[in-house]
């Protein structure tokens, strides 16, 4: 379970923009919204002390029990349907039990990362068969289409994105992948033509709503309100930004004009109060943690850690892009948190969990590898 580690391996480099990132997020949302400042700072301890934990933990020893994670994340996923608080618009995505109240989407989707890796080494011989991607695709289809029903649209298309860039990485045949975007991307244009039209069935009306809001932001107003504010806030920044917990009348943030900002919009307050500059370090720092992990995977000593350090790598960059690209009017609203930045204590616990495994990959990295062992990255 432990193994004698050099702390010369430990990735100082990811452990600091993580920690770094952290920092801006709490001064931030110490400015968006004082009183959840200490509580993100309480949620920083903790995943600091769960990171250091994990990453002293062997991997192979963790990824022995996966079929346990696969069945706990189900089982979380389907309380969260039965018993789950019903938050706005409908959607049941927390769990209350007293004492704690936590999101079992964010846990599942490292429980799902720690699952396919040790999925895909062990059927890597027969990947490319029917069969096999028949029970792949059964197997990440089951809790895709859980989280799709809180509902959870962006989560769910985060989750499909982090599966399938580790399948891409165990070793999915060029051939299929080009199979797959010959038809999936006709198919989303005929899904996108669909959905935006008024009157579609294929979504929740509110999703359909921010979809046509996104298109046609004047046809839209209420719809299209709080993401128009947002670009608007990462615009006035300039710069240097009208710094933190500035008290500028012309502000976006002071006026009350993006509700929950310490969340989903946290980037708009960091690009209104700290500027072009401010926004460009997030971007940066989110960037060295997806590329430290992906560094971590070449040097990974099996297929099973290389897959553990992607399934992270994609889960960050992934979601930054999403969230970054909504709140800049590129993507339609989807209620996705900026991982480290954003407040919410379930989001920037299991992120640290997941840093946690991939420092420890890097601490049993193999001494010499070839350039071309990470598969097709």
């Amino acid at each position: 379970m432990f193994r004698n580690y050099k702390l010369k391996n430990y990735n100082l480099v990811l452990v600091a923009a993580v920690f770094g990132l952290t920092m801006v997020g709490i001064f931030v949302i110490g400015s968006a919204n004082e009183g959840y400042q200490n509580r993100q700072i309480l949620g920083m301890v903790l995943g600091l002390i769960v990171m250091v934990l994990i990453s002293l933990i062997d991997f192979e020893f963790v990824l022995q029990f996966h079929y346990a994670y696969y069945v706990l994340t189900i089982l979380l996923l389907l309380s969260v349907l039965f018993f789950g608080d019903l938050g706005r618009l409908g959607a049941r995505r927390w769990i209350d039990i007293g004492f704690i109240r936590f999101q079992p989407s964010e846990l599942g989707k490292i429980l799902l990362v720690l699952f396919f890796a040790k999925y895909f080494m062990v059927c890597e011989e027969g990947l490319n068969t029917k069969r096999q991607l028949f029970i792949t695709g059964l197997l990440a289809g089951v809790p895709l289409l859980l989280i799709i029903r809180e509902p959870d649209l962006s989560t769910t298309i985060v989750t499909f994105l982090m599966i399938s860039g580790m399948l891409f990485a165990a070793g999915l045949s060029y051939k299929i992948v080009a199979w797959v975007l010959g038809l999936s991307i006709p198919a989303l244009s005929v899904f996108l033509f669909l959905v935006s039209r008024d009157g579609q069935t294929l979504l929740n009306p509110y999703q359909g709503r921010r979809i046509l809001a996104w298109l046609h932001p004047d046809d839209y107003p209420s719809e299209a309100y709080q993401q128009l504010n947002s670009i608007m806030a990462v615009g006035s920044g300039q710069l240097f930004g009208k710094g933190l917990n500035n008290d500028a009348v012309d502000s976006v943030k002071n006026g009350n004009y993006i509700s929950e900002p310490q969340t989903d919009f946290i980037f708009a307050v960091a690009g209104e109060e700290l500027g072009f500059i401010g926004s460009v370090l997030i971007v940066l720092l989110l960037l060295v943690i997806t590329v430290e992990c992906l560094r971590m995977a070449k040097r990974a000593k099996d297929l099973s850690g290389q897959l553990i350090c992607i399934g992270i790598a994609c889960l960050v960059g992934f979601q930054s892009f999403v969230n970054i690209s909504v709140v800049t009017g590129i993507l339609p609203n989807t209620g996705l948190t900026l991982p480290f930045v954003s407040y919410g204590l379930t989001s920037l616990v299991t992120l640290y969990l997941g840093i946690g495994f991939v420092l420890n990959v890097g601490l049993q990295a193999k001494k010499r590898y070839r350039e071309d062992s990470l598969l097709h990255f």
